[in-house]
């Protein structure tokens, strides 16, 4: 066995498939250049490293869940001139969840709400920042059906865990009072630990027909607006712009 082909056979041992697959092709531009061997080598493993990294990314952002990958790049701000685009451009530096803030986007159905928080979700996962998307009822059902089994605490400890939760469509259903307690106990256990983004279609002011419960929504309300950007979008809905767009 020559010692390139020791070389391959070592490297396929250790499951280096990237540095396997561009092995000739380094070694020709060492040679081709005059580098030195630890040169090379960075470049080899430059490689490796970039595909390890490339699906960490995918799988951080398969593990998001997020309803779609569309990210800030195809959210079209010309639609909608109420949303203020260097604002939403700083969220994706990510230094709200740093600073563990959250993020609150208002605005009736179809304005852009859920791609927006998806984004910069998106960008957060990227970033290798745990994150998750789960809509605001799914969300409500899985604690209740945990309260039930009595695996509530682990359910929370799950969804407070991840660095930056997205709770989407908050308010297009009512939630019960005893489940509004369990909403709060999560929104409670990431106060001031954790970023949440909340969109919701309904104001702060009508919040109470969310929850039912006017203590337990003022609670909620006092925790998630403590430290929060509010994105109002009173704009124009996406899914009807091409129905009632002129000739």
């Amino acid at each position: 066995m020559t010692e390139h082909e020791q070389l391959l056979t070592n490297l396929k041992y250790l499951k280096m498939n990237e540095m396997t697959n561009h092995l000739d092709e380094t070694i020709n531009f060492i040679n081709k250049n005059n580098l030195s061997f630890t040169e090379g080598l960075i470049k080899l493993t430059n490689y490796e490293i970039d595909h390890k990294e490339a699906s960490m990314i995918k799988a951080m952002v398969k593990v998001g869940a997020f309803p779609h990958t569309k990210e800030i790049k195809d959210f079209d701000f010309s639609y909608q001139e109420s949303i203020n685009k260097d604002q939403i451009l700083e969220f994706t530096s990510h230094r709200f969840i740093h600073q563990n803030e959250n993020l609150v986007f208002i605005g009736s159905s179809g304005v852009g709400k859920t791609h927006l928080a998806t984004s910069i979700g998106i960008s957060a996962a990227k970033k290798r920042i745990s994150t998750y998307f789960i809509k605001c009822h799914d969300l409500v059902a899985q604690l209740k059906k945990a309260k039930l089994e009595n695996r509530l605490e682990d359910r929370l400890r799950h969804f407070t865990k991840y660095k930056l939760l997205i709770i989407d469509e908050l308010g297009y259903l009512p939630i019960e009072p005893e489940d509004s307690k369990l909403f709060f106990q999560l929104i409670d256990k990431r106060y001031e630990r954790r970023s949440t983004i909340l969109t919701s279609n309904i104001n702060f002011s009508n919040w109470d027909n969310i929850f039912i419960d006017p203590m337990i929504s003022n609670a909620i309300l006092d925790r998630i607006l403590h430290h929060s950007h509010v994105i109002q979008i009173p704009g124009k809905s996406y899914r009807l712009k091409d129905y009632f767009s002129e000739d």
